[in-house]
């Protein structure tokens, strides 16, 4: 029973997350709430694991997410439930794409698509921010609130990242030993 609903949880993933793995967010965030299969916490760790691997993020955080829930099958049926509406579509759109490229129903439906996606991504980037960079629920004192060596990670990355623009392997090894160094103060 846990595999079919992993594999359904994450076929509507895969159908409708349209805009790659971070568009993906919202609807993990979605499912940690609906089943309980996975935490917050868990989910920015998941994200973490996921852009720190090779591989699309939203297959990592299906294979991670399946792995969690049910072990070694678990993380193979939640990845080829992520991945089947992909290759579905896929086959379709290579059908009849020639066919309507230049429709403009669908050159306004996908001008509809793209801030839809920003949203997605952006409300994905708000819940990875507040997991990671403050303390919830607030209580205290804002120097209890704040998660001031994640906020100067998180600083020093986007600003070297628009600046420098070197892959982000490099900023997520040395967040990573930044991360220990840190752990061990």
């Amino acid at each position: 029973m846990i595999y079919i609903q992993l594999f359904y949880e994450f076929f509507k993933t895969g159908l409708f997350a349209v805009g790659g793995g971070l568009a993906t967010l919202p609807f993990l965030r979605d499912m940690a709430a609906k089943t309980k299969w996975f935490t917050e916490s868990a989910l920015a760790d998941m994200i973490a694991i996921s852009e720190s691997t090779p591989g699309p993020i939203g297959v990592n955080m299906a294979t991670h997410a399946g792995f969690q829930t049910a072990g070694f099958l678990g993380a193979l049926v939640a990845t080829l439930g992520l991945i089947t509406p992909a290759i579905l579509v896929i086959l379709l759109v290579a059908r009849f794409l020639d066919r309507f490229k230049d429709n403009r129903y669908v050159n306004a439906t996908f001008y509809g698509l793209r801030p839809a996606v920003a949203g997605l991504i952006g409300a994905a980037g708000i819940t990875v921010a507040k997991t990671s960079l403050v303390h919830w629920p607030y209580s205290g004192s804002i120097f209890t609130f704040l998660d001031f060596p994640s906020i100067i990670i998180f600083v020093l990355v986007f600003i070297l990242l628009r600046t420098f623009k070197k892959h982000p392997i490099w900023y997520l090894f040395a967040s990573g030993i930044a991360g220990i160094i840190i752990g061990y103060l």
